[in-house]
């Protein structure tokens, strides 16, 4: 039987395939024995940790992939069922790299990994897991049945850490002393049905859960609050009780969307706001000086984000979209928190890990410390008008690219930069950018724009679009 070609499914920052025709328990151990040769024991490891969501594929991959770093050695504490930052979280205060499988808001029929490095140092092709997945391949096709053909000399065991995961965050954020909540959860029947009650139970909040059982079928909708589409019965639900707040958790829990008491989703720029002016005060009030405190947020973010931290005299940071490179970033310069436009929140008091509940955490407090209601919170951290991301199928990425980049230095004042695909400013009156990303693994591009008003952005989006789809709307 041919192997699977593993190049097909290992991505930029993880594994994503479908089970069992990529991602088969063969796969799973050769992929572990690989972890442990080229990750664990180069870095002077001898043990990792292992997590997993509630696919039904998820305990039998998880455990192929512990019996594979086994046959080298390398000791195991599997702890089950977890969030993906439940896994960090287990990385970083065992100090071990960790594998966490999970698909996240990916469909049923799919499943993965994402690994890390211990203290829950991110790991992607260009840091360790092109080696991983090459030598995997090679165990794969020369038909070894396992890693290293020897003896199990590894331990495996089991450890719950849900309870410690839980009692860390809640130190970090203090929700205990702010008013009564009444929050609607919902979980999409993933991972935080599991983690949000241990995490929110005897803080003042009423809690009403949505799809808090766990189900890697999804029945109900995808477990992916990206989609507007899958935070309808959310919206609903805020409305029909009169809530606080909404939160929305994806597949497996790292990332958190917002809904106010109106039903209308938050941005995740304005989250990322809100968030960073606490840590900035919360580092201030410890004794930091405010300049030499870092906040790094991704390009895509809303311009109000590096205005708001430069506001308060902190540092704010531009990077490239990705987990890898904002984690590795932050790390360099001591970043004391980060996010990006997808809802991603990354903590320095959190090894610089993504965690969507610590954010969820953090919003919370906020709002029960303020007698106004979530939108009014929020409002002065939504300065202006964005599109929202827009996908296009384009049959030439950089020809479209190139037509509206043409469109747009026509115009006075614009200034172009290609940090991360091309982001087009225009900062005189009326403001407004751009950015236009090819997708690394479909023939999409991606469009951003915001502007100072509604009609400035209709404009910009129209034109870009037009010009984006130029090609393919021809008869």
């Amino acid at each position: 039987m041919t192997s699977p070609r593993l190049a097909d499914f290992v991505k930029t920052y993880d594994v994503r395939g479908i089970v069992p025709d990529q991602l088969s328990v063969p796969v799973a151990r050769a992929l572990g024995a690989a972890f442990a040769q080229v990750i664990v024991l180069p870095d002077g490891g001898t043990a990792m940790v292992v997590g997993h969501d509630m696919r039904p594929s998820s305990p039998q991959l998880s455990r192929a992939f512990a019996e594979g770093a086994a046959e080298h050695g390398v000791d195991t504490t599997l702890i089950g069922l977890c969030s993906t930052d439940g896994l960090y979280y287990a990385s970083g205060v065992l100090d071990v790299p960790g594998a966490m499988f999970t698909a996240s808001h990916n469909p049923a029929q799919y499943n993965g990994i994402k690994t890390c490095r211990a203290g829950a140092r991110a790991i992607s092709l260009d840091t360790g897991l092109a080696e991983v997945r090459d030598l995997a391949q090679w165990t794969l096709d020369r038909g070894a049945a396992h890693g290293a053909g020897g003896e199990q000399t590894g331990t495996i065991i089991e450890r719950d850490m849900l309870g410690d995961y839980a009692a860390f965050l809640r130190e970090l954020v203090d929700v205990s002393a702010g008013r009564p909540l009444k929050v609607v959860v919902d979980a999409g029947n993933g991972m935080a049905g599991l983690t949000a009650p241990a995490v929110l139970d005897g803080l003042p909040l009423e809690v009403l859960p949505l799809y808090f059982e766990l189900d890697g079928t999804f029945p109900n909708h995808e477990a992916n609050p990206l989609e507007p589409a899958n935070l309808v019965d959310l919206q609903a639900a805020v409305r029909e009780h009169g809530a606080d707040l909404g939160l929305a958790f994806d597949g497996d829990a790292d990332r958190c969307f917002v809904i106010d008491e109106r039903g209308e989703a938050v941005s995740p720029s304005a989250i990322t706001a809100l968030v960073a002016v606490r840590e900035i005060e919360r580092e201030v009030v410890a004794g930091t000086p405010v300049g030499d405190i870092t906040v790094m947020y991704n390009l895509i973010s809303s311009r109000a984000v590096p205005e708001i931290v430069a506001e308060r005299g902190a540092r704010p940071v531009r990077t490239k979209v990705g987990h890898s490179l904002i984690k590795a970033q932050m790390a360099q310069q001591s970043a004391v928190f980060g996010g990006e436009h997808s809802a991603h929140y990354y903590f320095r008091d959190f090894w610089f890990a993504d965690t969507g509940m610590l954010a969820a955490l953090h919003v919370l407090a906020a709002l029960g410390s303020s007698d106004r209601p979530l939108s009014e919170l929020v409002a002065g951290y939504s300065r202006y008008v964005a599109s929202g991301e827009i996908n296009s199928t384009v049959s030439d990425a950089a020809a479209a690219t190139d037509r509206v980049r043409s469109w747009a230095m026509a115009e006075v004042g614009v200034v172009e930069d290609t940090l991360d695909g091309l982001t087009l400013t225009h900062d005189e009156s009326p403001m407004w950018w751009l950015n236009l990303r090819a997708s690394n693994t479909e023939p999409l591009l991606r469009l951003n724009v915001e502007a100072a008003d509604q009609a400035t952005m209709d404009r910009v989006r129209d034109s870009a679009l037009a010009l984006v789809r130029q090609d393919e709307t021809k008869e």
